[in-house]
């Protein structure tokens, strides 16, 4: 048997209450994404279950529940991952940074752009 994931895109049309609810909780899985991007890129933690045990319980106390806060360790780890390859892979790009750039690219921790949806 052959399985197909059906991909749906799915538009929210949230009132001014929920929309600033959505606002406020995006942005504080952006800070818990530096923040645990700056904790590995400063302990040298990148292996996904490593950082999440290092940063689980501070992501806690900035007011995530659960599953976010594991999610944001997991997407910053993937986030590690994925640079890593690129630059083994020869690709050092990341937003404004060109190939030659590619100590630079190294040298800064992971995060998330300004309003991203991390």
């Amino acid at each position: 048997m052959v399985r197909v994931k059906l991909v749906v895109p799915v538009r929210l049309y949230p009132d001014a209450a929920q929309e600033a609810a959505l606002r406020v909780t995006l942005d504080l899985c952006n800070e818990a994404a530096n923040f645990a991007s700056s904790e590995a890129y400063r302990r040298r933690v990148f292996a996904k279950q490593t950082l999440q045990r290092l940063t689980y319980g501070r992501l806690k106390d900035m007011g995530l529940s659960a599953q976010p806060a594991i999610h944001v360790a997991r997407k910053v780890a993937g986030a590690y991952a994925t640079l890593k390859a690129n630059i083994r892979g020869g690709e050092p790009r990341r937003a404004g940074v060109s190939a030659s750039g590619c100590g630079r690219v190294q040298a800064d921790p992971v995060a998330p752009g300004r309003g991203a949806a991390f």
